[in-house]
């Protein structure tokens, strides 16, 4: 076999590995999806419709809606879900996920569609926003919420579930971002929910919400 053979043939072969971890991942993601829904629909939040305290969140594969969900409930803040239908379960949603959490910081004008788009915060004094970590960054899709809201003298709160690791430069730029859009302060929580193979249980990742963000009425 020839040199070009030979590369041509690893090329085959590194493309197939890519393609299987993608569907492998693809599969996780669909059935881990399926515990946290269920969690969060057998206690659903109470709307809350004089709270100063507002949670509005992206999440994917369902572990941030979760979250959101029970910081809500602590909080007893409104509860707003952003959709984002170039991101839904499947491979051609994780694909699309993975190439714009890469281009994120580059490419800010390449911000997804997202539903609602803007939201009436100026009730609120503070402001939730959750997301998954992509690529060590928030998502896309809280990143265009920021774009196209104000914060106007509000206490912002980011928090994230992720698998690995965040990247500290990425937050500090989403700081400077929610800042810019007029926030009076910003702080960061997040929960390791660990590698997809052997993620915390939803049970497990709330407990370690309440043992390590100590959310309630008092930190709104």
């Amino acid at each position: 076999m020839s040199a070009v053979q030979w590369l041509c043939a690893a090329v085959v072969l590194v493309l197939l590995g890519a393609f299987s971890v993608l569907l492998s991942v693809t599969w996780i993601e669909s059935r881990q999806a399926h515990q946290p829904a269920k969690r969060q629909f057998q206690t659903p939040v109470t709307d809350a419709p004089t709270s100063r305290t507002v949670v509005v969140y992206f999440s994917r594969s369902g572990n941030t809606a979760l979250a959101a969900s029970h910081v809500a409930r602590r909080l007893g803040a409104r509860l707003f879900t952003l959709q984002a239908t170039d991101y839904r379960l499947g491979l051609f949603g994780l694909i699309r996920a993975l190439r714009h959490a890469s281009v994120i910081k580059r490419e800010p004008a390449a911000l997804p569609d997202i539903t609602p788009s803007t939201i009436d915060l100026t009730p609120f004094r503070a402001v939730w926003l959750g997301s998954p970590v992509w690529l060590y960054s928030p998502a896309p899709p809280i990143w265009a919420f920021v774009e196209h809201n104000r914060f106007d003298g509000q206490h912002v709160v980011l928090f994230n579930t992720y698998n690995s690791h965040f990247g500290d430069d990425q937050i500090a730029a989403f700081k400077a971002k929610v800042m810019a859009r007029g926030a009076a302060s910003f702080e960061h929580r997040h929960v390791l929910r660990g590698r997809m193979t052997r993620q915390l249980a939803p049970d497990e990742m709330l407990r370690a919400i309440d043992d390590q963000w100590s959310v309630s009425s008092e930190s709104k």
